[in-house]
């Protein structure tokens, strides 16, 4: 900590610390405290975290970039690897909304539409069996209101066609556990991955390429990020920045040991590097690829994507997409009326396309930091260890990402639920200290 402070005064060029300011109008005070702050939080004992990236946006400008804990932990005569900003985690569901961003890239070439039967892309006719003459469209599957449900899976192996799933009387459909039997498209709301896979799939149809390239091409290419959805597409020097995700559990049951060792839970390629992913048919079944969670990515480059969103769509100059396209991404798609929906412990009160929609009511479980002040869109995210939040303002241009590489102890366990919200108690001390060290500081 003092190594660190010292470098930031050192690159700073000034000698009191009480009144050196960084570009962002933090004081180095100020900037230390915060460390100090996030480096007690993933050290805390109650809930040891394995590690922590961070950014925070404040008036358009970033704020603050950092990281902590490690990335990789050693063992086997391996060093331990520290984290940092540049970090690359799988970010699990906020990929949703980056997947969103690629397929509105589709929409706005018109290659899709988002109310029209989405059968007419798949290849196959998708409807729910129990009410045939509704059709899926993608604004249902991208509010979660499609009827689909997760209760058969939502992952298949490459050479498993969707359609051999999804339609009823094919051979991998069953009982068709992935249908709602009381709640028809467009009706409810229920949190659903599987919707994502069909996004992807139904992508490669109407492009001819495979998932992964095609978000190159639309989405992380034009933003000059280094991110896939496949690791082993990543250049090396990405690949020997991506985290491992840990627990201090075993892999496949749920027993949590937190004062025993971190176990490995995805993406350890310390000794073999990974495997590609697909067997080179396109359209059939992106959900290798996880549309749904699987993009690796830092939190600095997540938090280009985030100006990017902040500036209409624009990037160094370029356009990436409308302005219009993304106001009607973030427009009100769904909103809770006290039945029409499940809402997780009262935390899904409204959903966009592709985004998940924050107000900023404590009573209701929804704020995302503590006393409120801070009203939100983005997309949060939870699997193989990894916590994660995407949450900007749109109007203030502000905004915060956190990545959390693991846990010791289970996030659900009641001695780690949150006292604001339905976010475990170490993610709202994040969110909390970082928006009141950064957004939430005294203007100079």
């Amino acid at each position: 900590m003092k190594r660190r402070s010292l470098l930031g005064m050192a690159l700073l060029g000034v000698a009191d610390p009480l009144r050196a300011t960084s570009a962002s109008g933090l004081r180095a005070d100020e900037h230390a405290r915060l460390e100090r702050e996030l480096d007690d939080i993933v050290r805390d004992p109650a809930c040891e975290l394995a590690s922590l990236s961070v950014l925070a946006i404040r008036d358009g400008d970033i704020a603050y970039a950092g990281g902590f804990g490690r990335r990789f932990i050693g063992g086997g005569g391996l060093p331990d690897r520290p984290a940092d900003a540049d970090t690359l985690y799988r970010i699990a569901s906020i990929s949703k909304m980056m997947t969103t961003l690629g397929l509105m890239r589709l929409v706005e070439d018109g290659r899709v539409t988002l109310d029209a039967d989405v059968s007419r892309w798949l290849g196959v006719e998708l409807r729910n069996p129990h009410f045939p003459d509704r059709a899926v469209t993608l604004r249902q599957l991208l509010s979660h209101t499609s009827s689909l449900r997760d209760d058969a899976g939502y992952s298949w192996s490459a050479g498993t066609a969707l359609g051999d799933v999804l339609v009823p009387g094919a051979r991998l459909h069953g009982e068709g556990r992935m249908w709602a039997s009381k709640a028809g498209p467009g009706a409810y709301f229920t949190y659903c991955n599987l919707g994502w896979g069909l996004i992807g799939t139904l992508m490669e149809r109407v492009s001819g390429e495979r998932f992964d390239r095609l978000m190159r091409r639309l989405l992380l290419d034009p933003l000059g990020l280094q991110a896939s959805y496949d690791p082993a597409a990543l250049p090396p020097p990405a690949l020997a920045r991506l985290a491992t995700l840990y627990r201090k559990r075993t892999v496949d049951t749920e027993v949590w040991d937190p004062s025993g060792p971190w176990i490995a839970q995805a993406d350890d390629y310390s000794v073999k590097r990974p495997a590609a992913i697909g067997d080179g048919r396109v359209g059939i079944n992106a959900t290798p690829f996880s549309p749904t969670g699987g993009l690796r990515i830092s939190a600095r480059d997540l938090g280009t994507v985030m100006l990017m969103l902040m500036n209409g769509g624009m990037h160094d100059g370029r356009r990436i997409l409308r302005r219009a396209t993304l106001e009607t991404m973030f427009q009100r798609q769904w909103t809770f009326d006290g039945a029409n929906g499940d809402t997780l412990d009262g935390f899904y009160q409204c959903w966009g396309l592709g985004n998940q929609q924050f107000p900023d009511q404590p009573s209701r479980r929804t704020a995302l930091v503590e006393g409120g002040g801070f009203s939100a869109l983005g997309h949060l995210g939870d699997a193989y260890g990894l916590v994660s939040a995407f949450a900007l303002d749109v109007e203030r241009r502000n905004g915060m990402i956190a990545l959390v590489g693991g846990s010791a102890s289970d996030p659900l366990a009641d001695s780690n639920r949150g006292r604001y919200s339905a976010l475990p108690r170490f993610q709202e001390r994040i969110l909390s200290t970082l928006y009141r060290r950064t957004i939430g500081v005294r203007r100079r």
